[in-house]
């Protein structure tokens, strides 16, 4: 199954860490931003943005890691309009928070985690062990 995972670089070691596990249990990352350097430019930002864009509608299902930043965001509203299974995962249960959250943390694709990201992991390999889950 292909995968895309969205956070800020702030988190670029769990991001990477994450995509490890899943790419040894046979899952394909669809785009790797961890690799890019920030962009400098407005036509840098174009081109990540497609590229970025494109990976999240190929995936099969979406990690979004918080904190995440506003692109992160941007994401997952495209995989959400693209019906794409979730996987939003926080160390706490800040997405609980009524006066902090979001309204699309609570719709029927998103798969609130919480834990530790060895928990995430388990969570996510069990639940796409076959496609039905992601529906």
């Amino acid at each position: 199954m292909k995968f895309y995972i969205a956070s800020s670089f702030n988190n670029i070691d769990n991001v990477r860490f994450v995509s490890r596990q899943l790419i040894k249990e046979g899952h394909v990352l669809t785009y790797d931003w961890t690799r890019n350097q920030k962009a400098s430019t407005i036509e840098d930002l174009k081109l990540i943005g497609q590229a970025e864009k494109a990976a999240v509608i190929e995936a099969d299902f979406m990690i979004v890691l918080l904190p995440a930043g506003k692109g992160s965001h941007i994401e997952m509203g495209i995989a959400l309009g693209h019906s794409k299974r979730i996987f939003l995962y926080s160390p706490n249960e800040e997405v609980n928070n009524y006066a902090t959250t979001s309204t699309f943390y609570h719709l029927s694709e998103v798969m609130k985690c919480f834990g530790t990201i060895d928990e995430l992991v388990n969570t996510v390999l069990t639940m796409t062990e076959t496609k039905e889950h992601l529906a």
